[in-house]
């Protein structure tokens, strides 16, 4: 069986900020009519940077739609057109303060894919140098060095539950522990 369904029609139902609502309507495999409320989202890329020293350093920042502090790996929206890896060098400055030598692409993350069409485009940075963050008006972090050995055992007990920084994580302790 083809598993494709075929966009019928498209309302947009929401226009705002960093997300665009749509409802629309579809043709099933079978034949049949379905509705499908989508989020569309512009993008966005992480990075893990990693120390010389093997400790990562992550943002604290206070996540409004889970009303809590959050440990995470830098990340951000991609402006339109931009270059992820820009994007990833940008975020990693804006937020930490640093700028990387070595810039690895470590793959690409559904977030919800049943839900919103966002992709985070992944990476890890090495060869760090220090600067100072500049964060946007709106933004305010806290930075944290943790090993990457103790961070596998913080996602592995569910210390940390962002999805982008757990996957980040463990492809970090992978990708330098082959």
């Amino acid at each position: 069986m083809k598993l494709e369904e075929k966009k019928l029609s498209s309302q947009e139902i929401f226009d705002g900020v960093a997300i665009h609502l749509f409802k629309d309507e579809i043709l099933l495999p079978n034949g049949n009519k379905g509705v499908r409320e989508v989020i569309r989202h512009p993008g966005a890329v992480c990075v893990l940077p990693l120390t010389e020293d093997g400790e990562v350093i992550f943002v604290n920042q206070f996540r409004y739609a889970l009303d809590k502090v959050t440990l995470e790996v830098p990340a951000g929206k991609l402006e339109k057109g931009e270059d992820h890896t820009e994007a990833a060098l940008r975020e990693l400055s804006e937020e930490t303060g640093l700028s990387a030598g070595k810039i690895v692409p470590m793959g690409e993350l559904y977030t919800t894919p049943a839900l919103i069409d966002e992709v985070i485009y992944m990476y890890i940075a090495t060869d760090l140098t220090e600067g100072e963050q500049h964060l946007d008006e709106d933004e305010f972090v806290n930075t944290i060095r943790i090993p990457l050995c103790k961070a596998v055992e913080m996602v592995m007990t569910g210390e940390i539950r962002d999805s982008k920084t757990q996957v980040m994580i463990l492809k970090a302790d992978k990708y330098f522990n082959k």
